[in-house]
């Protein structure tokens, strides 16, 4: 009998993400047993919220357990991802996904590591050529460091804000600005946005679209 190959993700929020895991299980296929582990597991909102950015730190957008979504300094959650890299290799996982799409170090680790910002940034960086590019990120303070980060992915780059965790009209308002900028081609670079969302922006928009997501998912099943 065929065993399942054993995926590892960590979040940098808490698990597990009801909110993610399910779509991209719907890509891997059912022969792919996920083992989840989130880089705020047993903290409390308040301990949480003592991992807030002060200025000029690296920001990340997450979600707690019940769905509070939160800001954290990634200088705060580098120790609390590597402590779950090693909690999966003991628990037997095959390869290791981070589900986060800002941007990392290398970690050590003795199996393979995906870190999603890497990926995507080729995968968009190879389509875009010479396109507009819009860019969607959860919130506004990330604006500035997203904005450097793509900006040597396409001829042209304009973020917005829209935050996956909150009020859908922040969808359609950024969507509708990336439109009238006449966005050829759009990146949603957070896993906290939904194929369904995706559907809503390529709407808007009337351009391709590719998420985090489902990009990261295909990408794992070619692997396992």
């Amino acid at each position: 009998m065929q065993t399942k190959r054993v995926l590892g993700t960590i979040t940098i929020g808490q698990s597990p993400r009801v909110d993610l895991i399910p779509e991209m299980r719907g890509i891997l296929g059912d022969d792919i047993e996920i083992i989840e582990a989130g880089a705020l597991d047993g903290l409390t909102l308040e301990e949480v919220r003592g991992l807030y950015p002060e200025q000029g730190d690296y920001v990340l957008v997450t979600r707690m357990r019940d769905g509070t979504a939160v800001k954290i300094a990634e200088k705060h959650i580098l120790p609390r991802i590597q402590e779950k890299l090693d909690e999966l290799v003991g628990r037997g996982v095959e390869l290791i996904s981070l589900v986060c799409t800002g941007e990392f170090p290398p970690f050590a680790c003795e199996k393979l590591v995906i870190r999603p910002q890497r990926l995507l940034f080729n995968v968009v960086s190879a389509i875009a050529g010479g396109s507009k590019l819009g860019v969607l990120l959860p919130d506004a303070d990330q604006i500035p460091q997203g904005g450097d980060r793509w900006a040597a992915a396409a001829a042209g780059v304009r973020v917005e804000d829209a935050s996956p965790y909150g009020e859908v009209e922040d969808l359609d308002r950024a969507a509708n600005s990336l439109n009238e900028w006449g966005a050829e081609l759009v990146v949603m670079d957070c896993f906290g946005y939904t194929l369904a969302m995706k559907e809503t922006v390529k709407r808007i928009t009337g351009a391709p679209v590719i998420l985090a997501r489902s990009i990261l998912a295909r990408v794992l099943a070619e692997l396992l």
